[in-house]
């Protein structure tokens, strides 16, 4: 009895330990965001303020690169979900001869590092006179956020019912008035999903935007957060923590507003009858 009361407490034991794992860290950033005396020690307040988020919200440089952040990653996520929309449906549609070769290759590009292409990424730059451009940095961020969003979108794309496009065919729409009117709508909470994943890939990349900018003026949020680390060791804990709850509202904020059309799903049921 006593071994069957352990094997069934055991994983809530376990699995309680991670979660306080991931909270201590949190409640951390909290208390040492309304602590103006914050340092490394996991501790409540003795006196609550808001001093580190005014500091940190009316600070230019950070407006700035907040905004620098949101033009990349908001771009990102534009380009991402209309270029692999575009992509998804004729492999989703048609019998193409290479389609299979074609998704092998997307597959091995979606588990190749960032870190691996960077450097010939940086060369490339260099050579064409692109470094140091928010306009191309967003491009190339969508490059490499493309192959496992056109994964994601040919799935959820391949949930709509052809009937339904063949419906629209017979009444005479276009191919393009398909899509807009009929595939589209259907396809919401998987273009919710592709973008939320690109937007987030976009603000939280540290790597891609501290190689390719230089000018401080442009760089987003991922990289300016370093500015709180000062030298000999020196951190200003409670603007950091403040900081980086403000970072964390935009992706957020993002799924909260689509979690609405992601929770949704596929509900075709009955949709191609009749």
């Amino acid at each position: 009895m006593n071994r069957f009361v352990i094997a069934r407490t055991l994983p809530y034991i376990i699995l309680s330990l991670i979660g306080l794992l991931f909270l201590l860290p949190l409640l951390w950033l909290l208390f040492a965001s309304l602590d103006q005396n914050a340092t490394l020690a996991l501790k409540i307040p003795s006196a609550l303020t808001l001093d580190n988020y005014v500091s940190t919200v009316t600070n230019t440089d950070n407006q700035k690169s907040f905004g620098n952040g949101l033009i990349l990653a908001v771009g990102q996520a534009l380009l991402v979900v209309v270029v692999a929309g575009l992509a998804s449906y004729p492999l989703s549609r048609y019998q193409l001869k290479y389609k299979r070769s074609f998704m092998y290759i997307i597959l091995f590009a979606t588990g190749l590092p960032i870190t691996a292409v960077m450097v010939p990424v940086y060369q490339f730059f260099i050579y064409f006179r692109m470094q140091d451009s928010l306009f191309f940095t967003v491009l190339f961020l969508t490059a490499s956020a493309l192959p496992y969003s056109i994964w994601m979108m040919k799935n959820f794309m391949d949930s709509v019912p052809l009937e339904l496009e063949e419906a629209a065919w017979v009444d005479g729409a276009s191919i393009w008035t398909t899509l807009r009117l009929v595939v589209v709508p259907l396809m919401l909470p998987g273009i919710f999903t592709v973008g939320i994943f690109a937007f987030a890939g976009s603000w939280g990349n540290f790597l891609v935007p501290f190689i390719l900018l230089q000018s401080p003026e442009k760089l987003p949020a991922a990289v300016t957060i370093y500015q709180y680390f000062g030298q000999n060791g020196l951190v200003q804990y409670g603007t950091l923590a403040s900081f980086s709850i403000i970072y964390t509202i935009p992706a957020v904020a993002l799924y909260i507003i689509g979690q609405r059309y992601m929770s949704q799903g596929f509900s075709f049921g009955g949709a191609n009858k009749g």
